[in-house]
C-alpha cells in the first residue's frame, strides 16, 4: 500500500492543455467552455471538482468519463493517450474503468433494481448467474437486498441513488464519477450517499465528485475549484491512509483493452440477453406493443386465410371437373376449312382410328340434340345425349338405379335409355323409372337406369341413349357431332393431341377438325388460380408492409422516448452494436409475436370458415411464408431506428428526456 500523492506513482488520469468548444459549424460562432485544463488525479484519490453552474465542471466530467471528447489537448489514462480511441475502445474503457453516479440517478425505468445494477456486467459478457449473485451482494451491502425486484418508480430518491452506486461498482468501479450525487436528495439521504463514497474511497476506489455544494466538497480529500472553464484552485485535503496500486497500469492497459474490445459472447448468449431485455421492455409498454402488433397480426392472418380459401376454392372446382371426367378428357369436333368456310365431317371410322393411338383410354362418338320426352302423361323438351357404352367411365357418372346400356345394346341399335336424376324426378316423381317406357319424339324407349345426382343441371337434366340408336332412329345423322376422348395420363396430353392431329389429318387429307383440350384447361385453371392466390397474398402482404411501417414508426418513437436510456447504456459500457442489437431485437420480437398470433388467428378463422361450409385448404408453405415475411418485416423496418439509436452521442443521449 502506498500513498496516493507520492511523486513516484504515475497519475491514473492526466490532462494537459485540455480544451472544449461547441459550435463553429454552419456559420454558428464557436464557444469555448474549457480553457486549457491541466489536472492530474492519482489512483485512490477522493477529489471534489467544485464550481458554479456554467463553470464547465459537468463538461469536464463528461470528458473524464469518456462520454465526450476534448477539442484540443491531451487526456492520458493509465499513461495512455485516449484521444485517438475509437467508439468501441471508449465503450470498453467506460465499462471497465468507470462507474457513474448521476444527480438524476439515471436508472432504466423498465428494469428492476437488480437488472439495473447488472447492466454494465451484461455488456462485459459476465455469465447471468454471476451477474445476479454480484448484483444481489452489492444491493445487500448498500441496504437494498429486499428491494432487488422493485422498479425505479417504486424506490425513494435515496434508494435509487444507492442502486446507481451499486451499478457503478458492478464491474469494479475503479474510478467513480459522481455528478451532484446529493443534489436531488434530502439531507439524510445525502449524508448516507456521501458516507458510502467515503467508504469506497477508503477501500481504494478513485472518487471524483462534481458539485457546487461547499459542504459536499469539504468531505473530499482534495478540492479542485473551476471557474469559467479554468482551474482556479487545487487544494489538497486530508491524505489517504493507504490505497491500492492502479488496477489499470500502463504495462498491461493496451493489451487488456485489445482483448476486451475483441471479446464478444457467443451469438446465443448475445441473442438470449437481447431477447430477455427486449421482452422486459415490451412487457412494460404492453398496450402500445399490442397496437404495434396489430398490423403484423392482420397481415399474417390475411395471407393464411386468403390463400387457404383460394386453394380450397380451386380444389373444389377441380373436384367438380373431375366428377365429369374433365381432368382426363378432350373432345374432337368438326371445323371449317378452306377459303369458302367448308365444314369438316367426323365418322365412326375416325373414332376407331383415335381409339388405337397410345395414351387413349376411351374414344367414342358423341351426339347431342333436343327431344320431346313423354312419360306418365307429362311432356317436356329434354336434352338428349347419345354416346358409346363407356359413357359412365368417360363422364365419371354413378348409377342410382339400374344399369347403363352395353356394347351389345349399341350394336343392336337397342331403344334403351338412362335418365338423369332431375329428369327422373320430373317424370316419375321419386319412384324408380327402371323398366318403364318413355317416348322420345314418338319412339318408345325402355328405361334401364337412372344416374346419381351430379350437382350440375347439365348432367342431371338429360336422357342418355346409344349413339347408334340416336343416329339412326332419333337425330337422323350418322356422323358424330364430337369424338369424346379419355386419356390414361393427362401429363402426356400435349403429345396425344399431336398424335391425334397427325392421324386425322392424314386420314382426311386436310385438317378439318379442332381439338378441345380439357386437361390443358385444367392446367390453365391451376395457373390462373395460382396467380390469383399470389395476388391475394400480395394484397394481404400489403398489411404486413403497413405493419412494418407501424413497427418502424413505433421504434423511432421509442428511440426518441428512450434517448436517456440509450445514454445510460452507453455510459455503462454498451457498444454501438450492442445498442443496435437491442433495438433490432425489440423490432424482431414484436414481429415474431405478431407472426405467431397471426398464424393462430388465421387458423382459427379458417376453422370457422370450414364450419360455415366454405372450402378451405391450409398450406404449411403459406403459413411459413407469412410468418417468415413477418419476421423479415420486423428486421427490415427495425434496422433504421436501431442504427439511429446506436449512433447517438452518449452526452447528447444522457441529456435527452
Amino acid at each position: 500500500m502506498v500513498a496516493a500523492n507520492e511523486p513516484d506513482i504515475p497519475p491514473l488520469i492526466e490532462l494537459h492543455g485540455l480544451r472544449k468548444s461547441y459550435g463553429g459549424q454552419g456559420g454558428e460562432p464557436s464557444v469555448e467552455v474549457l480553457h486549457g485544463i491541466d489536472l492530474a488525479i492519482h489512483a485512490g484519490e477522493f477529489v471534489a471538482i467544485v464550481g458554479a453552474s456554467g463553470s464547465g465542471k459537468s463538461t469536464l466530467m463528461h470528458i473524464l468519463g469518456c462520454l465526450d471528447r476534448a477539442s484540443a489537448g491531451t487526456y492520458r489514462f493509465a499513461g495512455q493517450d485516449i484521444s485517438a480511441f475509437g467508439a468501441d475502445e471508449l465503450a470498453w474503457l467506460r465499462r471497465e474503468a468507470f462507474g457513474f453516479v448521476f444527480q438524476g440517478y439515471h436508472l432504466i425505468r423498465t428494469l428492476d433494481a437488480s437488472h439495473n445494477v447488472q447492466v454494465p456486467a451484461v455488456y462485459a459478457g459476465t455469465p447471468a448467474e454471476s451477474r445476479r449473485e454480484r448484483a444481489q451482494a452489492l444491493l445487500e451491502r448498500l441496504g437494498l437486498g429486499d428491494r432487488a425486484g422493485h422498479r425505479p418508480g417504486q424506490l425513494s430518491g435515496g434508494q435509487q441513488q444507492r442502486v446507481s452506486i451499486a451499478r457503478a461498482l458492478m464491474n469494479g468501479g475503479h474510478v467513480i464519477l459522481a455528478d451532484e450525487p446529493t443534489g436531488a436528495l434530502d439531507s439524510r439521504s445525502g449524508t448516507e450517499v456521501m458516507a458510502l463514497l467515503r467508504e469506497l474511497a477508503d477501500a481504494g476506489h478513485t472518487i471524483i465528485v462534481i458539485t457546487h455544494d461547499a459542504q459536499v466538497a469539504a468531505q473530499a480529500r482534495r478540492v479542485v475549484r473551476i471557474s469559467d472553464g479554468r482551474i482556479v484552485e487545487d487544494r489538497a485535503g486530508e491524505p489517504a491512509a493507504g490505497v491500492a496500486a492502479p488496477s489499470l497500469d500502463a504495462r498491461h492497459f493496451m493489451a487488456r483493452m485489445a482483448r476486451g474490445v475483441a471479446h464478444s459472447a457467443s451469438w446465443w448468449v448475445d441473442a438470449r440477453e437481447a431477447l430477455g431485455s427486449a421482452w422486459r421492455t415490451l412487457w412494460v409498454s404492453r398496450f402500445r406493443t399490442m397496437l404495434t402488433l396489430l398490423g403484423i397480426v392482420i397481415g399474417v392472418a390475411s395471407v393464411i386465410v386468403l390463400m387457404a380459401v383460394g386453394q380450397g376454392t380451386s380444389e373444389q372446382t377441380l373436384q367438380k371437373m373431375a366428377a365429369f371426367g374433365d381432368t382426363h378428357r378432350m373432345s374432337i369436333r368438326p371445323d371449317t376449312y378452306g377459303t369458302r368456310g367448308l365444314r369438316g365431317v367426323l365418322t365412326e371410322a375416325d373414332v376407331r382410328l383415335v381409339a388405337e393411338l397410345p395414351n387413349v383410354d376411351i374414344a367414342m362418338p358423341f351426339l347431342t340434340g333436343g327431344a320431346m320426352l313423354r312419360a306418365n302423361g307429362t311432356d317436356s323438351s329434354t336434352a338428349l345425349w347419345s354416346m358409346g357404352h363407356q359413357g359412365t367411365r368417360l363422364f365419371n357418372w354413378q348409377l342410382a338405379r339400374g344399369v347403363f346400356f352395353s356394347a351389345e345394346d349399341e350394336a343392336n341399335i337397342a331403344t334403351v335409355a338412362v335418365l338423369g336424376s332431375a329428369a327422373s324426378e320430373r317424370f316419375f316423381a321419386g319412384r324408380s323409372p327402371v323398366g318403364d317406357y318413355v317416348l322420345l319424339d314418338s319412339v318408345p324407349f325402355r328405361v334401364i337406369g337412372e344416374l346419381a345426382q351430379t350437382g350440375e343441371p347439365e348432367g342431371d337434366n338429360l336422357v342418355a341413349i346409344p349413339f347408334s340408336t340416336a343416329s339412326r332412329r332419333v337425330l337422323g345423322t350418322r356422323h358424330p357431332g364430337l369424338i369424346q376422348v379419355k386419356v390414361h395420363e393427362p401429363e402426356r396430353i400435349g403429345r396425344t393431341v399431336a398424335e391425334v392431329t397427325a392421324a386425322l389429318t392424314e386420314a382426311h387429307g386436310l385438317k378439318d377438325f379442332a381439338i378441345a383440350n380439357n386437361p390443358a384447361r385444367v392446367r390453365q385453371h391451376n395457373e390462373a388460380t395460382r396467380q390469383q392466390s399470389l395476388l391475394l397474398a400480395l394484397i394481404a402482404g400489403i398489411s404486413l408492409v403497413v405493419g412494418g411501417i407501424g413497427i418502424m414508426n413505433i421504434m423511432l418513437m421509442a428511440v426518441k422516448e428512450r434517448t436517456r436510456e440509450i445514454g445510460i447504456r452507453m455510459a455503462t459500457g454498451a457498444r454501438q452494436r450492442d445498442i443496435q442489437r437491442q433495438f433490432l431485437t425489440e423490432a424482431v420480437l414484436v414481429s415474431l409475436v405478431g407472426g405467431v398470433a397471426g398464424v393462430a388467428i388465421g387458423l382459427a378463422i379458417g376453422v370457422a370458415l370450414i364450419y360455415a361450409a366454405v372450402p378451405v385448404i391450409f398450406s404449411i408453405r403459406a403459413m411459413g411464408l407469412a410468418f417468415g415475411c413477418a419476421v423479415a418485416t420486423g428486421l427490415v423496418f427495425g434496422l433504421m431506428p436501431a442504427r439511429q439509436a446506436s449512433r447517438l452521442d452518449p452526452v447528447v443521449a444522457l441529456a435527452g428526456e
